[in-house]
């Protein structure tokens, strides 16, 4: 966002909304390839915001104007495009398909009133796009069906329309058909289509709340078009039902007719519920609505950054008006498993926009219900609530998915290092899917992506900011123990010129139940190491314990108890005690057997039966111990299982293989388990 899009062209400025009913806000949802991008430049070379469509395979999209985007010919990110249909302001938010993406679906969902599911006429409807429905039904977003690419050789609209009925479930009845290049509208002239056009009559008569118009159109009353067009908006509204319709982009073909629909049909801001919100000490506020006259509750769905004009932080309205040159307040609620922390600050809004792909034009104003961008708010990320400094408020946040795969990256060289904190910073507060473990541990520095195309674009975008990174393999954070008991003798004597250092101690080392940690244990009688020092042994076990016994792989669950051992009156200090106390570990170490510990996962993995015995014989390969299966509402089969953290690395990916996309997990530390001995072998261990 910010630098123009010039390869198509723009001909038209924006133009600030007064009224929330005349806003409506659609997230354009499907899978990848279904025509989103190209529907929404068709759209604005319609209605004249653009004096030409622009192309995905060209890259000159409005809303595909990521390097990223252009380089992969499908979208990476979400995009506003606002259009403008008689008196309704429509802002179009582009969404990607693909499930690596899934969070900037989600912000869609957020900032949106309704979904446009997008599909096109010719490929039927795969598991991968009943997962995108799952997620607009998840947050009961009002949906409707637009059928693309009619045009196509193998298109057949009517085809698509019963794989959408079987795919989605009741409700999806057409609003119009298709005959060669032109549409009929069932409502106006359905004659030629008495069973589409009873069903369409029915299910909007059904959602009605006038009780009395299903019996009156049962009886053979002829009901009112515009009473009709009026429950038709109702029933979308509830998120029952869902209007499907024919439109080709090339053509033009329906996209009149689609605005028509979005105009009329569509809820407004008017009829959204706003999300909770509290105040920033955690007090429950009266429900908010979409008053550009109420208290100033807006969020942040997005955050980009910009290489002319730095962040930029997309937001929705949800009650009051945004003006410029006024002070803030911004909230967030942290993240701080994603290297993220709780803040709150007063912050200067000097500019209002209205985001149109990267360009961003200026307006006076921004009132509830209406979407727009802000330049500079130096504090502010994704999910953060934007309101007045004289009463600071919080909305309640969305669920955001987990990041899963893990890429380990380096900075080619030492003047990459500065360039590469920066970048990584910008990039983890913009997006609330990706998560930065510094691990102290392996010294590696992780990125948790959510796919390998996540992984591509923030890759992409820090070398971008100038950072020349390599990627290495992700090491697993292994423990070590003692297999049996061992008794180790340290002995620290300098005693040549100078203050000398004098310290002798015999410990014995025993195993602990997994889990247990450390214990140390005083068995000194008779004094021979004063009282002062016993803690310096300790100290000095503990720091070995840390750095480990050979190859920095700290040594766990473990009774070190001090039997015995010598003191200088002069010699001995703390230090050299601490010295023996390390030295009496080793020995003890090389004279026992130790033994490699591996972290374990517990995994939560969701599907559909029918790939259950796949799933379950690649976590039988896996090393995986199944704890047990379950159904869950939604009519599909959780796996709980106990799986190496090692044999997770790339799960991520390759249960998306497994289930043709359809599967997803979710994994938390469980413990450490012993390492198979072959296993550690193999790894020189």
């Amino acid at each position: 966002m910010g630098s123009k899009h010039s390869d198509n062209g723009t001909s038209a400025g924006a133009v600030a909304v007064d009224d929330p009913a005349k806003v409506r806000n659609v997230v354009l949802v499907g899978p990848s390839g279904a025509g989103k991008t190209t529907l929404t430049e068709a759209l604005l070379a319609a209605t004249g915001v653009l004096t030409r469509a622009g192309s995905v395979t060209e890259g000159t999209t409005v809303c595909d104007h990521d390097p990223a985007a252009v380089r992969q010919q499908r979208s990476v990110g979400l995009a506003v495009a606002p259009i403008q249909h008689g008196d309704i302001k429509i802002n179009l938010i582009d969404t990607p398909g693909y499930v690596d993406f899934v969070g900037e679906l989600r912000a869609g969902l957020r900032a949106a009133d309704a979904a446009l599911f997008v599909v096109n006429a010719f490929e039927g409807v795969d598991a991968a796009t009943i997962a995108l429905w799952g997620e607009c039904a998840l947050v009961g977003m009002p949906r409707a069906v637009v059928i693309t690419r009619t045009d196509h050789h193998r298109a057949n609209f009517g085809n698509e329309v019963i794989e959408c009925q079987a795919a989605f479930g009741a409700g999806v009845v057409p609003l119009y058909m298709q005959e060669g290049d032109s549409l009929v509208g069932l409502l106006t002239s359905g004659e030629n289509y008495p069973d589409e056009r009873a069903a369409l009559i029915e299910g909007i008569i059904a959602e009605s709340e006038d009780e009395t118009l299903m019996d009156r159109y049962l009886s053979g009353e002829d009901i009112d078009q515009d009473t009709l067009i009026a429950d038709l908006e109702t029933a979308v509204s509830r998120g029952s039902f869902h209007p499907v319709m024919p439109v080709c982009a090339a053509t033009g073909m329906g996209l009149v007719e689609l605005m028509d629909g979005i105009a009329r049909a569509f809820p407004s801001p008017l009829e959204h519920q706003v999300p909770d919100v509290t105040s920033v000490e955690g007090i429950p506020q009266p429900r908010m609505a979409a008053d550009p006259d109420g208290p100033l509750v807006a969020e942040v769905v997005r955050t980009a950054v910009d290489s002319y004009v730095g962040r930029v932080s997309l937001v929705r309205v949800f009650s009051g008006t945004l003006r410029p040159e006024r002070p803030v307040h911004v909230s967030g609620h942290g993240m701080a498993d994603r290297g993220h922390e709780d803040h709150d600050a007063d912050e200067r809004v000097a500019h209002i926009y209205s985001p149109l792909g990267s360009t961003l034009r200026e307006v006076p104003y921004c009132v509830a219900g209406d979407l727009c961008a802000l330049t500079k708010l130096t504090t502010a990320e994704t999910g953060d609530t934007v309101s007045a400094p004289e009463q600071p408020l919080l909305m309640a946040p969305w669920d955001m998915p987990e990041p899963l795969l893990p890429i380990a990256v380096v900075p080619r060289t030492r003047s990459d290092e500065d360039n590469l904190a920066r970048n990584m910073n910008r990039l983890v507060a913009s997006d609330p899917t990706l998560r930065l473990d510094r691990n102290a541990e392996t010294h590696q520095m992780v990125l948790w992506c959510m796919g390998e195309a996540h992984a591509d674009v923030v890759l992409a975008r820090l070398r971008a900011g100038g950072a020349e990174i390599d990627t290495e393999p992700v090491r697993v954070p292994f423990r070590e123990t003692f297999a049996g008991p061992a008794k180790g003798h340290g002995r620290h004597v300098k005693q040549s010129g100078g203050h000398g250092q004098y310290a002798v101690c015999d410990i014995v080392v025993e195993p602990l139940p997994r889990g247990s940690g450390f214990e140390f244990v005083d068995k000194i009688v008779g004094g021979s190491i004063p009282h002062q020092f016993i803690p310096s042994v300790e100290k000095g076990v503990r720091a070995q314990l840390e750095r480990g016994l050979n190859d920095g792989t700290p040594v766990v669950d473990v009774r070190v108890t001090l039997v015995d051992g010598k003191a200088h009156s002069v010699d001995s200090s703390d230090a050299a005690f601490q010295t023996a106390g390390a030295l009496a570990l080793k020995e003890a170490a090389s004279a026992a057997r130790t033994q490699l510990l591996e972290p374990m996962d517990e995994v939560s993995i969701r599907l559909p039966d029918e790939h259950l015995g796949t799933v379950l014989g690649d976590l039988s390969g896996r090393r995986g111990r199944v704890l047990g299966t379950e159904s869950d509402e939604g009519g599909r089969t959780v796996i709980r299982a106990e799986v190496p953290s090692s044999e997770l690395l790339r799960y991520a990916i390759e249960l998306r293989s497994l289930t043709s996309g359809t599967g997803t997990f979710t994994r938390r530390f469980s413990r450490y388990d012993p390492l198979p001995e072959a296993l550690a072998a193999r790894a020189g261990r």
